[in-house]
């Protein structure tokens, strides 16, 4: 916690840096934030709630295609919520080198439970703003996404540097 003092030396500190080094700050402290208190890029959380929207079965290589992680991650996330019951995995009956990816009746239930809490967190997290707020900070996010990613291509010569 923070007390007047120490407020007062933070803003301070602040105060003398320019408006892109504290947005570039922010942003440094947003991600740590989100990553220690939503469990990071691509936990079994994100996993099991990303199946649950996606009907409760779908193929590891679309997971793949669809989450920021490496294979391997990805398949040892997978093998954790398979020894915990949570999803199973079978051959596809089109390709038999694709595997399907199906929660169990309690990978259900943990999903529904993970995007509840998921949605209260949104909520609580961004609930300092108004609607009109939310859409300007959206717009501008956007903006400086585009922005990145064309600097990113422009850089890497079209190749992604991240998933």
């Amino acid at each position: 916690m923070c007390n007047d003092s120490s407020r007062g030396h933070l803003l301070e500190r602040e105060a003398s840096k320019t408006v892109e080094q504290r947005i570039l700050s922010d942003f440094g402290y947003f991600g740590h934030f989100l990553h220690v208190n939503a469990g990071g890029r691509a936990g079994k959380q994100h996993i099991l709630v990303r199946l649950y929207r996606a009907g409760g079965t779908t193929s590891q290589r679309f997971l793949q295609e669809t989450v920021p992680i490496s294979s391997a991650s990805l398949s040892e996330v997978l093998s954790k919520l398979e020894y915990e019951g949570l999803v199973s995995r079978t051959r596809s009956d089109q390709d038999r080198r694709q595997l399907n990816v199906t929660l169990t009746p309690e990978g259900e239930q943990a999903a529904v439970e993970c995007a509840k809490r998921n949605e209260e967190f949104e909520s609580r997290m961004l609930s300092v703003l108004d609607e009109d707020e939310k859409r300007d900070l959206a717009h501008t996010l956007d903006r400086l996404v585009d922005h990145w990613v064309h600097i990113e291509q422009e850089e890497t010569g079209g190749k992604r540097c991240r998933n």
